[in-house]
């Protein structure tokens, strides 16, 4: 199969025509248009969650150590309050990050 240099460069001029139609980029737009806000929600819905829920295993396990339940040690109690407390740490890390980012935005001159 031979391809003609007339034919090849036709074909790259089309090519190059519809690249600058508005069409296209319409298209590219859309795509990014398209990714939902409702999967970054769902995200930091989920990772607020966690978090309570890691709060929530912490005062349990430390209730029942308080309580004398000899299945629950000290250091599961210690570990669990410790993971909590990084989790909630960094929750607040990534609310300040986006709020110092919503700021940002909503100062750039137009």
């Amino acid at each position: 199969m031979q391809i003609g240099a007339n034919s090849l460069l036709q074909e790259m001029q089309s090519l190059n025509g519809q690249i600058g139609s508005p069409g296209i980029q319409t298209g590219i737009a859309r795509q990014v248009n398209n990714t939902s806000g409702a999967d970054f929600g769902q995200l930091l819905s989920q990772a607020v969650g966690n978090v309570s829920e890691l709060q929530s295993n912490a005062g349990n396990l430390a209730t029942r150590l308080d309580m004398g339940d000899t299945t629950v040690t000290l250091s599961d109690t210690v570990i669990a309050r410790e993971k909590s407390s990084v989790a909630f740490e960094a929750t607040v890390q990534v609310r300040n990050k986006l709020v110092q980012a919503y700021k940002d935005i909503m100062s750039m001159p137009v």
